[in-house]
């Protein structure tokens, strides 16, 4: 079975290169076409080209290209009300044939829409009837029988990938712009979120420097932030983690001679409110440390506690 995975992937491994080596300054004008465009990118197709459209249409969206896809059926049922004159539309069918697709025409050009046709037959019906064609033509579908969109419907997935990075490239699309359409992802918790948005505030584990070995074990406890803040909000003298109490330990395992002020760190690593949660965590990392206090080092004072681990 391995040989036949193997195979499919040569196959349209082999494809994707075909198609690529025959790419022309026919894309460069798209691209420019899509970035002079006021309206939206309507991607349309139907079957498995569908799919692929509905992929691409959600890359574009995501990427800075308002942009959505709309069912050619649906379309010819009502749907055409949602094409503005000022939108562009993608055209996606392998054979340029497709009836569904073809039905479409009339009104697009009714409606003086731009077309962009993806095929793989710069002869077809839906190419000649398309302000511009950008050809996906392949050498070999990876199923056995020539039947199954394989290697053509990966094709049009890339070149809409290509177009999607195209335009990024081209309008400087940022991390930041990525994570205003994605605030609930990952990245977007990162880019868009600060600190004082998910800091910890309450029960903080302060203190004093002359605390017995038994209160340090159960603030640390109660706090469950694996560290202790030495002095108060407004005077910070420093930290103990439990890293720092275990290496004291190891070095002098009597408890009865251990101190505050001997295992603390002096220095603890701050930072402010307002940063966003991606540079506290690139910060924590590079120190490698999973809790910063939230505050000034200079002042010494801290409002709330980051743990990395926790948010």
């Amino acid at each position: 079975m391995k040989d036949i995975a193997k195979r499919v992937f040569d196959t349209e491994i082999a494809s994707l290169q075909f198609v690529a080596d025959s790419i022309d300054d026919e894309f460069t004008r798209v691209v420019e076409a899509i970035l002079k465009n006021a309206g939206k990118l309507i991607v349309i197709g139907i079957g498995k080209s569908g799919i692929i459209g509905k992929k691409i249409a959600a890359t574009f969206a995501s990427t800075g290209t308002p942009s959505f896809f709309l069912h050619p059926g649906e379309a010819f049922h009502g749907d055409l009300g949602m094409v503005g004159t000022d939108d562009m539309v993608i055209l996606i069918s392998y054979s340029g044939e497709t009836d569904e697709v073809l039905k479409l025409i009339p009104f697009l050009e009714w409606n003086k829409n731009t077309i962009i046709a993806i095929t793989g037959n710069p002869k077809s019906t839906v190419a000649k009837n398309s302000h511009y064609h950008l050809n996906i033509c392949i050498k070999q579908e990876a199923c056995p029988l020539a039947l199954a969109p394989t290697s053509s419907t990966t094709a049009a997935l890339v070149m809409g990938d290509a177009l999607a990075v195209a335009l990024m490239e081209s309008r400087q699309f940022q991390h930041e712009d990525f994570a205003r359409f994605h605030p609930g992802g990952s990245l977007g918790r990162k880019l868009l979120i600060r600190v004082k948005d998910l800091m910890r505030t309450d029960k903080l584990p302060f203190i004093t420097v002359d605390a017995s070995f038994t209160e340090l074990l159960l603030k640390m406890s109660e706090g469950r932030l694996g560290m202790v803040i030495v002095g108060d909000a407004n005077n910070v003298n420093g930290i103990v983690t439990d890293g720092d109490l275990r290496r004291a330990l190891f070095k002098n395992p009597d408890t009865a001679q251990l101190t505050i002020e001997g295992m603390m760190t002096k220095t603890p690593v701050f930072i402010h409110e307002d940063e966003f949660i991606n540079q506290a965590e690139q910060l924590m990392i590079e120190k490698k440390i999973t809790t910063v206090l939230v505050g000034s080092s200079d002042d010494r004072f801290v409002s709330g506690v980051y743990q990395i681990y926790n948010s």
